[in-house]
């Protein structure tokens, strides 16, 4: 059974349509990467899935279930979601806003997994300092450690990479990585096509809200597709580390 599926998936803000008879399951243990230039459509894909935008046409589910039938409880139990605002208003301690995670858990066992979270992506050190005491990255790496905790075998993130330095953008992803391998399906979009060539097993390109390919990522973000949607000039090239893309702006 998939972990998300969009079926004919559309939605319009007013006359326009953002997204138009998208279709796509996620499978448990896949990390799946949704690209496209600004504007393609891909937060509001990513909403649409988990039941926060409104469908003009076409049905998403989770785990089978129709997202529109589900109760918030029931829908945060099948699905985390990190979003791309990262906006904290309160300036509670870091492990406190990771525990937010785990919302159906015991205290004691909540703040467990918060602290192991923040281990994970390097903040032990900080699992007591107040949020907004912190760095832009830091608060960034907190929000993550909130969407590790919980254990939800459906994890969404809305550029997981945004605000952090290259090494910390890595291991983000690899802590992805270690979740699909565990079990999880992992959703995520990136502005980066290196780093979505690196870390997902399949990419998912839109353009002008529509899906101009899906497959392996050697195969999604071929020449032909770089062109199409992204006006680039790409190709794969041959490593001792394996095939890495390579791209640069078309001349005009």
């Amino acid at each position: 059974m998939s972990a998300l599926a969009l079926v004919g998936a559309t939605v319009r803000r007013g006359a326009r349509a953002v997204l138009t008879r998208v279709s796509l399951a996620v499978e448990p243990g896949q990390v799946v990467g949704v690209v496209g230039p600004n504007g393609a459509g891909k937060t509001t894909l990513l909403r649409a899935a988990l039941g926060l935008a409104h469908l003009s046409e076409g049905r998403a589910e989770l785990a089978g279930r129709e997202v529109s039938g589900l109760s918030d409880p029931e829908r945060a139990r099948l699905a985390a979601y990190l979003p791309q605002e990262r906006h904290l208003g309160w300036n509670m301690t870091a492990w406190r806003i990771a525990s937010l995670g785990a919302f159906d858990k015991p205290p004691a066992l909540a703040r467990e997994r918060a602290l192991a979270a923040l281990a994970r992506v390097g903040l032990a050190d900080l699992a007591d300092r107040g949020v907004l005491e912190m760095s832009g990255g830091e608060r960034a790496r907190v929000l993550l450690a909130r969407l590790l905790v919980a254990e939800a075998p459906l994890l969404v993130a809305d550029e997981p990479a945004a605000g952090l330095d290259p090494d910390a953008q890595l291991l983000a992803l690899d802590l992805l990585r270690e979740e699909a391998a565990r079990g999880a399906a992992v959703v995520l979009t990136l502005h980066d096509l290196a780093l979505a060539a690196r870390t997902c097993d399949r990419v998912v390109v839109l353009a002008h809200g529509s899906v101009a390919a899906d497959g392996p990522p050697v195969e999604a973000l071929s020449s032909a597709i770089l062109a199409q949607a992204f006006d680039l000039d790409g190709s794969w090239h041959e490593t001792a580390a394996g095939p890495v893309l390579v791209s640069r702006r078309q001349r005009s």
